[in-house]
């Protein structure tokens, strides 16, 4: 597999090796031994599906207590990933980065610990997979405000987004509760 370092520390890009021919195609989405070699020990314990038609926007979403980190990836239509840092020491605290990932181009988007993370549907009927290094705690759960302007997430839509009610009232980067 190809991996690739984003400006954030610790956040990948990551393209796996694709075997594909006439009928198809084959890939590892996850290997223990191989991303362990590659320096991403990684235990997960949950995994997420979720369906989503173009527009919908789903994000930026985190947890305090119980923070997972996600190793995320598409297979049918495309996403606008971001991330954005909420660890208080980091020098990139309050920074974003996004890719693209897509069923056509089969990243994954390797998301540690300490970041809200999110998504924009960029096509109808796009099916979004998420491995989690910790189990999902609702009574933990914190939302980012998708648009912050302090922030500045630059989601590449012209159109209007859907937003759960949660989500339409995240909390700025200023009144969030962030990591230490």
């Amino acid at each position: 597999m190809n991996i690739i370092e984003t400006a954030l520390p610790g956040v990948l890009i990551i393209e796996p090796k694709v075997f594909g021919d006439d009928r198809g195609f084959f890939l590892e989405s996850w290997n223990a031994k191989a991303f362990a070699d590659a320096g991403l020990e990684l235990t997960f314990v949950q995994d997420n599906h979720s369906k989503s038609a173009k527009g919908v926007l789903r994000g930026m979403h985190y947890q305090l207590s119980r923070p997972q980190g996600k190793l995320v990836r598409v297979t049918a239509g495309g996403v606008y990933d971001a991330v954005v840092d909420l660890r208080r020491s980091s020098p990139t605290f309050g920074k974003w980065t996004g890719v693209e990932l897509s069923a056509a181009n089969k990243r994954m988007f390797w998301v540690p610990p300490g970041f809200a993370h999110g998504f924009v549907s960029l096509q109808d009927g796009t099916e979004f997979l998420y491995k989690c290094t910790d189990f999902y705690d609702p009574s933990d759960e914190h939302s980012l405000l998708w648009n912050d302007p302090a922030v500045g997430i630059d989601w590449p839509v012209d159109y209007p987004v859907q937003l759960s009610a949660k989500d339409a009232v995240g909390k700025r980067l200023t009144e969030a509760e962030t990591f230490a």
